[in-house]
This record gives C-alpha cells, structure tokens and sequence, in this order.
C-alpha cells in the first residue's frame, strides 16, 4: 500500500478545471430550461373537461377563477351547485421535486374537507420513469382520492395500503407528490372556510428576519449559561465548567401560522411540516446551542422525549417521537448556527396552543448521594396577530421509510461491514485462495438476489444525473434520504471510492455486475470457450461507455426526458428493478447483453455501462494503491492478464485503475506460489540453494 499525493493533486487539477468548464456552459441551459418549465405551469389551469373529469361528473361544470391569499378555481354545476375547488400545487406551495426542478399537481377537493381526486400536470422527475408506467403514476396520485382533510393521517393509511409497491419504486417524487397534494388541499378548505383551522391564522403570510421573529414574539429564547448551571450541579459527580459560555441556549416557536413557519423553514421544508397535521395537533420548533442537548438519545428507545415537557394550566403533556422531524438548517441567513434543531408535534386533550404554555427542558447530573436536576423553562404565548376571534407536521415520509426498512438497512449494514473487512484484510485473504473463492461467489450471490431482487439496491447513472441537477437547482437532504437504501449504498460508495476506486461497487455491490460474473462463471463451467478481444480493440471499446454517460449529462440539462429515454442503455431497470416484467424489447436487450457476458466475462461492464464510466471519473481521485505487482508482471510473465474479469490489466502488466472493478484474481495469482510463475521460480532457486 502507498499514497500517490503527487498523482492525486494532478487528478484533482484536471477534474476541477473539466468540472469548471462543462459547468460555465450547461448552467445557462439548465436555468434557461427551469425558467421555461416555470412559464409552461404558471400558464397551465385546468378546463372545463377536467374539473368534470376531477370530480366524477358527467355534465358540463362551470369554472370561477379566485384570486386570493390561496388561489385557486371554484367549480360548480350551471345551476349554482357547488361541487368544491382545484388548486395548483406550484401556485400555492411552489413544489420541486427530485431533480430541483418544478412539479405542478392540481388537486380537487369537495364542500365537505375531502380529496376529490388530484392530477399530475407537469414534472421534469427522473425517478417517476425509473421503474414505473403512466398507470402506475396514476393510480398513485388517485390514492389520494377520498383522504380526509379533518384526519389526513389516517385516511392515507387506509387510503394508500396498495401504493406501497410504487411508493418503494420511486419514494423520492412520491414524497413530494404526497406532501404537496396534502398541503394544497388542506389550505385551499382553510382558505374556503371548508375545514376547521381553530383559532390559529394559518394563512397569514409576510417575509421576516429572525430579528424581527425575535421582536414580535414568534421565536422565543431563553438562556442558561454554564456559571448558572455550574452552582446548581456543584455537587455533581462530573462538574460543569464555571465560565460564560452557553450551558443551554434554547429557542421555541409555534410553526403553525406560515408566516412563522415558512420563514423559519422555507417554502418544502414548511410542506411536509403542516401537509398532514390533524386537528388538534400543532407543530413546535425547538431549537438549541450549548453545552446540553435539549433532545438527548433515550427518545430513539422509549419514543418519548424525556428532558422535554409542555405544562399548560397545571397539566403535562409529553412530548413523543411521532411528528418529530430533525431540521438540518434555517431557512432565515440571519439566523444564529444552533447545534440542535426540532420540529415535535404537541397534542392532547384541553391543550390550547393560543393560550400561554411553557415548555420545559429538565437536565439531569449524577451526585455522591442522589441525582442532581436542573429544569428550564420557557414560556410562550402565540402573538396575537395570528390569534384569530372566536381548531397539523406529518412525519416526514423519509422518515417513514427509514422505520419500515430499518432491517433492510441493518442487512445491508452488515454486508458492508463485511466488505470492508474483505478489503481491509484482502492481503491475508488472497492467499487463502480456497477461502477467498467461495467467499467471492457467496458475496456475489447476495448481491444479486438480496441486494438486487430482494431490496432493490441497484444503482443507476439516472441518479447521478438527478445529483447534478439537484446541486443546480437547490440541494435538499430529504430527497436523497427518502430511499434508505440507495442512501446508505452511495454514501459507502463515495467514500469507498477514495480507498479503493470504483471497485468497491461495481466488483462487489452491483447486483447486474454479479449476474453476469456468476453467467460467465457458468458458461466456463459449461466449457463455453471464451472469446479474448485484442487489447488494441479492447482500449478503444473503452470509449462507448464514456461517450454514453458524457452524452446522458448533457442532454439531462436540455430534456430530462430524452436524458431518460439514452439512459435505457442501463438493463438494471428491467432486469433487476422489474425482474423482467417489461415489455419484450427491453427484455431481449437484457438477453443480449447476458449472452455477450457468456463469452466475454462482463461484457456490458467492459464496454457499455454508463455508470461504470460515471463512477470511475471521481474514482481517479482515490489515495491508495491496494494492488501489488512485481517488476516481473507483464514482463516476464502475464498470467493475470487473461485472468482480470474486465480486462483492466494491459500487456505490460499495469493495472488501470479506471477499469479495474477489485475482483482481487491477480492478487490471488501473485500470491499463489502454485501459480505465479515468479514465485514458482524462486521455490526451485531456494531449494536448490538448499541442496
């Protein structure tokens, strides 16, 4: 093993100036795109033919435009009937989607605080094609038919039991699908006086500072420093440093009202805060610096917050994991960095949010004889102008699927771990090469049937793309968690790749990859002869692939939708996300490609993957060099060169990087003195040296 610094500095040199160049010219084309698919749904409203369509009626409808705080369209029967109202999702609550960019739904809802239907109008979404049909989408979006706006909650439970078959083929454009539709809903029956908002304005909307929060009384702040808290724990068997610093610095606000709400959180993160809240239930910010956590670890055990507590007129209510969503960053520039930051849910019988209450945070030291506590409080009263005269955050839907796939994810955690331990102690494995074997095949079968059929843990270079446009257009963390799976993959793999290259996956993790391995290990079982390409052609094929990937990037920033059509050159959709199920040209482009691998060992990998080409551009940036070699490689011996399953070693016994996918055979042949004629060479000089 050695470090390359010099190389590294050079590699990073090359891809920062590429990266600074293709930038400067696809991000005028990606602005000049987003700013045309805003004017295509500012100018889309919906006709007279849909809103029958929307609320189930025959008949002709008459269509009223209201402008107002929410705007939307009254429908009606031509004799004055009211059948209810549509609205626009990017008109109220300016959603975007997974790729950063404009997503517009308009949604139907009845006179009695019902869904009527909703309709997706216009996205630009990768994920929506990625495994799914027109039908699929639909039927989806009219899940949400019948959902209950007094109790959204429970009527999406009983409403979406069939959607989670879709919803785990495209969680990301789905969760946003979800959030707006709710959000869009519930504020148009607010608006029309449809639904029961209490005594909260929740449609009040004005931009302000954190400062002026601050002022009004929207954002309250209390502060125990680490002198005060210090005199209290005195006593205590780990002593707090008695100086001016912060011990607890805590801020507390009412979401509700959005001009609390989407200031503090800005316009998507307010969305899925308020989309599903039911009534009786409001939403608190919770926010702190310091010395002590206001959260503390025990509520991932119990799902109770045991150092948070509300007190209102002498009754406690506590505080529970179900709502709570962890704030990542402010939406306000002026806001202070805090270490901790919460939205909780609060409800509970004869609890008022328009009253005064105070929220209590209790901290707790060991002493010599008994338990030392300290208890904070703050006192809040919702400010006035949002009190109207004489009523709702969902958790986070990547939250949601974190909870239903928490044992997927603790599998695949475990089948990290145990590749790193593989690459970690490769040296002592590949000479064990009666182990190392039947390791590899094991690992590879999971791969494909787990990971692959099981979990639906392929990667693809659409989300390569979807990672681009998203730094483009406005990075949000909660797009990327929303498939835990795919999330705990790519961060591996990112950081893999600075240890190992772009082996780590496409040798180990990539379930297609492992499908064509065990192929081609059958097909040489079989006494399929294999055919050997010249490494002059071999080089050269190289050449398809980055083509490919440079090619699906760049027509991402004109038409995300061609983007998608060049990336069907990835089989993993048909093969693995949809095990086949697909139309008979997409399965016979997967056949093709398989019995390509059955004489040429990965071919598809070699020579047409485009995500094999993505990876393998960072992957230069990688510090270590795992693999040995001998002076003798390529010179006096090159065994391993028709052995590497990708052809990444040439006939001079170098190993390029780029191409090399970490299978570890030539490690196993240089280390095997059985094999490796060098070795075998100085066995026979050793013993006669002994003779």
């Amino acid at each position: 093993m050695c470090f390359s610094r010099p190389k590294l500095w050079v590699h990073l040199a090359q891809i920062l100036g590429v990266c600074a160049v293709v930038l400067s010219c696809v991000m005028p084309c990606a602005a000049q795109e987003r700013l045309s698919l805003e004017a295509q749904i500012a100018s889309a409203k919906p006709d007279t033919a849909l809103a029958s369509e929307m609320f189930g009626v025959s008949g002709r409808v008459v269509l009223l435009r209201q402008e107002s705080s929410v705007p939307g369209w009254q429908v009606s029967t031509p004799d004055g009937t009211n059948l209810g109202y549509i609205g626009s999702s990017w008109e109220i609550a300016r959603t975007v989607g997974y790729s950063g960019r404009p997503i517009d739904m308009l949604v139907a809802i009845t006179s009695d605080a019902k869904i009527a239907s909703a309709k997706l109008m216009a996205h630009s979404e990768p994920i929506l094609t990625l495994g799914l049909s027109d039908s699929d989408i639909a039927d989806f979006v009219h899940g949400f038919s019948g959902v209950d706006l007094n109790d959204p909650r429970s009527s999406l439970d009983t409403t979406q039991k069939n959607q989670l078959d879709i919803i785990s083929r495209a969680t990301v454009s789905t969760g946003v699908i979800r959030d707006a539709i709710l959000r869009v809903g519930r504020e148009l029956a607010l608006s029309r006086d449809i639904l029961d908002q209490g005594r909260i304005n929740r449609l009040m909307y004005a931009p302000r500072t954190w400062q002026e929060l601050l002022d009004d009384g929207s954002v309250v702040a209390h502060n125990v420093t680490l002198r005060e808290a210090s005199m209290v724990f005195s006593d205590a068997t780990v002593p707090v440093p008695a100086n001016d610093g912060d011990f607890l610095q805590i801020f507390v606000a009412v979401l509700d009202p959005p001009e609390v709400g989407r200031n503090l959180l800005g316009q998507q993160a307010y969305t899925r805060a308020v989309g599903a809240l039911p009534n009786g239930t409001v939403s608190l910010f919770v926010g702190s610096r310091g010395l002590y956590s206001h959260r503390g670890t025990k509520w991932r055990r119990s799902g109770v917050f045991d150092r948070l507590k509300v007190l209102q007129d002498g009754v406690k209510l506590d505080i529970t994991s179900d709502g709570y969503t962890r704030i990542d960053k402010l939406f306000l520039e002026d806001a202070p960095e805090l270490k901790e930051r919460s939205v909780v849910h609060i409800a509970g019988e004869g609890f008022d949010p328009t009253k005064s209450f105070r929220l209590e945070v209790t901290a707790t030291r060991p002493a010599k004889s008994e338990d030392i506590t300290l208890v904070m409080g703050v006192d809040y009263i919702l400010p006035e102008k949002f009190v109207l005269p004489e009523a709702q955050a969902p958790t986070p839907l990547w939250e949601q699927t974190w909870h239903r796939k928490k044992f997927s994810v603790i599998g695949l955690g475990g089948m990290l771990f145990i590749l790193t331990a593989i690459l970690f102690l490769q040296e002592g494995l590949v000479r064990r090469r009666k182990f190392w074997f039947p390791l590899r095949i094991g690992f590879l079968c999971v791969s494909f049937v787990w990971l692959g059929l099981v979990v639906n843990g392929q990667l693809s270079v659409v989300q390569v793309v979807a990672f681009v446009q998203s730094l483009l257009n406005g990075f949000r963390w909660e797009t990327f968690l929303i498939d835990p799976i795919i999330f705990v993959l790519w961060s591996f793999v990112a950081l893999g790749m600075l240890f190992w290259g772009r082996g780590v996956y496409c040798g180990w993790l990539c379930p297609f990859g492992a499908l064509q391995e065990l192929v081609n290990l059958a097909a040489r079982r079989l006494g399929i002869k294999q055919i050997e390409v010249p490494h002059a052609l071999h080089e050269r094929l190289w050449v398809i692939k980055y083509t490919l990937f440079i090619a699906i990037l760049a027509l991402s920033f004109y038409s995300m939708k061609h983007a998608l059509l060049l990336a069907e050159a990835e089989p993993f959709k048909t093969a693995i996300s949809l095990r086949m199920m697909r139309a008979w040209p997409f399965v016979l482009f997967v056949l093709i490609l398989l019995c390509g691998g059955l004489f040429i060992e990965r071919f598809y990998c070699r020579y047409l993957c485009p995500l094999g080409a993505a990876l393998a551009i960072p992957a230069k940036l990688k510090i270590f060099d795992w693999l040995r070699r001998r002076p003798q490689c390529g010179r006096e011996c090159r065994l391993c060169q028709p052995k590497c399953t990708v052809g990444a070693i040439d006939p001079l016994g170098r190993i390029n990087p780029n191409e090399c996918v970490l299978c570890l055979r030539c490690q196993v042949i240089f280390n095997d003195d059985t094999t490796c004629p060098t070795l075998k060479r100085r066995a026979r000089a050793a013993q006669s040296g002994a003779k």
